[in-house]
């Protein structure tokens, strides 16, 4: 599964075997200083992500890059049954607008980057 990691300098996520095929990475680097907002939920979210590029197990799985009709795009990482991360991001240092993540430390990994969060 997706490994997230969060210090002083940002979040690191980390995408295992083929998991970077699906996401087109190994991993990814988000500095804290283009992070504008983070949110949790409780667990998978039943919006509509988009056309994707990646792996969707019905119901189960998704994974991969995902554009809006909107035009927004997002990196996703989600597993049913985990609580899910989403960090909304600047997009030109990026590549993305969000990142959707599910991980048992949603809840403290949101209040850490909280402390830090620019408008």
């Amino acid at each position: 599964m997706t490994n997230v990691t969060c210090d002083r300098t940002g979040v690191l996520v980390q995408f295992p075997g083929w998991e970077a095929a699906m996401t087109g990475r190994p991993q990814l680097l988000i500095p804290r200083s283009v992070i504008r907002d983070v949110s949790t939920e409780q667990g998978w979210t039943s919006e509509m992500l988009g056309v994707r590029s990646g792996l969707v197990v019905s119901r189960y799985r998704k994974l991969g890059t995902f554009r809006h009709p909107s035009g927004v795009r997002r990196l996703v990482s989600m597993k049913r049954g985990h609580p899910l991360l989403r960090i909304t991001v600047d997009r030109a240092a990026t590549g993305f607008d969000e990142v959707l993540l599910s991980t048992d430390d949603a809840e403290s990994i949101a209040a850490e980057l909280r402390s830090g969060v620019r408008p």
